[in-house]
């Protein structure tokens, strides 16, 4: 079951490039002092990837854990 583990680090570092890379827009958007309106909108846009990096880390988790377990 040692693919698993790697297939499942995999799957968790593309989670964490998702969830970094939500943060960078968020915080370019903060950086360029938008107005409330226009910040919320850029805030809402980067929303989705956020929760969709973290779906993916803990579901990469979750298999190395299996892994982990069945090995």
């Amino acid at each position: 079951m040692e693919w698993l583990i790697w297939i499942g680090t995999a799957i968790s570092a593309c989670g964490l490039a998702g969830l970094v890379w939500s943060i960078v827009r968020v915080a370019r958007a903060k950086r360029a002092q938008l107005e409330d309106a226009e910040l919320r909108i850029a805030i809402q846009k980067a929303m989705p990837l956020n929760m969709g990096g973290l779906f993916m880390s803990v579901i990469g988790l979750m298999m190395v854990i299996l892994g982990i377990s069945l090995s």
